[in-house]
């Protein structure tokens, strides 16, 4: 299954030292080839050994993310991209924005974020809940704005 992906989600996995998990689950992840250039080439490069796809944007398709972004101007042009793509390729949506959240729900477009994914890397025994446990204390060390509410009731019913 292929997953599209903005910038932040990939960035908060990076943070937590779960990239390796991530590309071990049984999801093709791809971006846009714009916002790889332009939010991820220069320090994250690496992620194309991991497996990250990088997916061409034609005119048509950078046409209907400006058009998004003139309707919907909180996220990003570069987030419209990731949110286009992911309506072209009918599937899912990675991202931590929550005004692109809410486009992509807005548009019918299913739409997780790094709470879900990390998730997914538990339920696949792709990572363990003490490794979770510290990847999201690295990402909140490191400005991720995730709900940690939500992240605090993950582990409150784990530890049940």
């Amino acid at each position: 299954m292929l997953i599209i992906s903005d910038a932040s989600v990939l960035i908060d996995i990076e943070c937590g030292e779960l990239t390796s998990a991530m590309f071990h689950l049984p999801f093709q992840f791809a971006v846009p080839d714009i916002l790889f250039v332009e939010e991820l080439a220069q320090k994250h490069e690496h992620l194309l050994q991991f497996g990250l796809a990088i997916k061409a944007m034609n005119g048509n398709l950078i046409s209907e993310a400006y058009d998004l972004h003139q309707q919907y101007p909180k996220p990003s042009v570069n987030d419209m991209l990731a949110l286009t793509l992911a309506k072209h390729e009918c599937c899912q949506l990675l991202t931590g924005d929550k005004a692109l959240r809410e486009v992509a729900e807005q548009l019918g477009v299913e739409v997780h974020g790094s709470i879900w994914l990390v998730e997914q890397m538990l339920h696949h025994k792709k990572t363990t809940i003490d490794a979770a446990y510290v990847a999201f204390n690295r990402m909140k060390e490191a400005g991720s704005r995730l709900p940690w509410r939500e992240v605090e009731k993950i582990f409150f019913h784990i530890k049940k």
